[in-house]
């Protein structure tokens, strides 16, 4: 018996055939192989460039973390701002957000709670140079002082260090919730802003 490797084409041309398309779908699997090794690089590559690039969009890690603060308080007058009468709510929940200044979408979110005093602090450990950041209301505890006050439930909040602000701190106007009923009192203490307005 002649064998398969010195078989010429004339004596034993299906032995012959049967070997050369195999060493066709050998070539083809090993293109396939080198094209999937390939796909595979482009796609960590794409990774290692793509997700970092995103995490910063969201904001930039800063050494000197930013502190936002302000108060939130009860419109215990329905007066729609601060008066002699109005009292600060502990445990009033207040949100931090920024958003994607072109885009508009949430890029952070951060909550903080509001002390005895009604004085919130948030620690914010990223620069957010090109995003649109404001604290907002989220919840009060006080039942009867729950609605927030139109106007006065969000405030802009500058958290960047390219701004020239020497400090970290960020006082944020204050916050309210507007009382259901307004307190037996408050027809004298409005009397008293009318008349300083004259």
């Amino acid at each position: 018996m002649i064998p398969m490797s010195s078989c010429p084409p004339y004596i034993c041309p299906s032995s012959y055939n049967l070997s050369h398309t195999s060493l066709t779908q050998l070539h083809y699997l090993s293109i396939r192989s080198k094209q999937a090794t390939m796909s595979r690089t482009a796609l960590l590559f794409a990774l290692s460039v793509i997700l970092p690039a995103l995490m910063v969009s969201a904001g930039r890690p800063t050494r000197n973390p930013f502190i936002v603060k302000g108060k939130v308080y009860c419109d215990t007058c329905r007066a729609g701002f601060e008066t002699s009468a109005t009292t600060y709510i502990p445990g009033a929940k207040v949100r931090v957000e920024c958003k994607d200044r072109k885009s508009m979408q949430l890029v952070y979110s951060k909550e903080g709670t509001a002390d005895s005093t009604g004085t919130y602090s948030i620690l914010v450990t990223e620069d957010h140079k090109d995003q649109l950041c404001d604290a907002m209301l989220v919840s009060s505890p006080q039942h009867d002082c729950a609605t927030a006050s139109p106007g006065r439930d969000r405030a802009r909040v500058i958290l960047t260090g390219y701004n020239g602000m020497a400090s970290n701190n960020r006082f944020v106007n204050a916050m309210g919730f507007t009382k259901e009923r307004a307190l037996s009192g408050c027809a004298e203490v409005l009397k008293q802003y009318q008349e300083d307005d004259e």
